[in-house]
């Protein structure tokens, strides 16, 4: 019988974090030192703190009209996650920061998986810190996003984190072509990262549908790991998507190697209510067994 889905939060490590409150489809959170708040809406109860404490907020977005910011309140500003630093930026085309919190325990799962010379390959990286995490880690990291701005993003957290020399490849591609095109060339991986979104569209135009290509993405990416992998990692904010579903991609994909798969969803304690938990992605994560050397 496979293990039980697994709920993993985001708990020490990342003081420059706080989930403070939600409810009512909205967070209230602290990325630094600026209260946010943004739509949720998988927050569907009703908020713990009194409407005075939302108050306090210094930036809020709203879907229909983006960014309303309180009177001195930074446009970017720097984040500190163990070594690296991240920059956290209020942009007028998206709620996001360049951070996803609740990935921290993604990022300590590709620490473990570490080792001398193995090569790691982030599809769908955005801005970066997983693969900076992983650069870090000691993995030789290439990063793949069909965003320049993501990116050039990137580049700067790599700089603000004192990685310059860190060998990291930066690329704008659509990572269908990408991986394709490693495939032909003999290149291989020992750990692969996918976090694909639900609809997207590649550098020359090309769309992506989640529920239409991440099989055959899967494949190729299986396709492209080394004999002996030391990590699969799947995340998906698709909320038509369950832990389920993503077990049994991976139990086809991964059979040749046996390993051991762990699925559930990251969330994240609000610190005003601990016992509360707020779901925000679902995962799978396969690793080798016993684990390499």
């Amino acid at each position: 019988m496979p293990d039980a889905p697994v709920i993993r939060t985001a708990i020490g490590g990342f003081p420059d974090y706080e989930l403070v409150d939600s409810g009512r489809r909205c967070k209230l959170e602290r990325f630094g030192p600026v209260l946010v708040i943004r739509g949720e809406p998988k927050a569907w109860w009703e908020p713990v703190l009194p409407p005075a404490e939302w108050d306090r907020a210094q930036a809020i977005h709203d879907e229909d009209h983006g960014w309303d910011l309180r009177p001195g309140c930074p446009r970017e500003w720097r984040m500190r996650y163990g070594n690296l630093t991240f920059l956290a930026k209020i942009s007028d085309t998206s709620k996001h920061l360049g951070i996803f919190p609740e990935q921290a325990p993604h990022w300590r799962a590709i620490q473990q998986a570490a080792a001398p010379g193995a090569r790691l390959l982030n599809l769908f990286g955005y801005t970066g810190a997983a693969t900076l995490v992983a650069a870090d880690a000691g993995w030789q990291a290439t990063h793949v996003d069909a965003s320049k701005p993501a990116i050039a993003w990137g580049r700067q957290n790599q700089t603000l984190s004192g990685m310059a020399e860190k060998p990291i490849r930066w690329l704008v591609e659509d990572a269908m072509k990408y991986v394709r095109r490693e495939i032909k060339r003999g290149s291989r991986y020992d750990g692969i990262l996918l976090d694909p979104p639900a609809f997207g569209r590649g550098p020359d135009g090309n769309v992506w549908k989640v529920e239409r290509q991440l099989p055959e993405l899967l494949d190729l990416s299986r396709r492209v790991m080394t004999e002996r992998p030391r990590l699969l990692l799947l995340t998906t904010y698709n909320i038509e998507a369950s832990a389920l579903m993503l077990r049994n991609l991976l139990a086809d994909l991964m059979q040749p190697f046996g390993g051991h798969i762990e699925v559930g969803e990251l969330a994240l304690a609000h610190s005003a209510a601990p016992d509360r938990l707020l779901p925000l992605s679902i995962y799978a994560r396969w690793t080798p067994h016993p684990p390499p050397p």
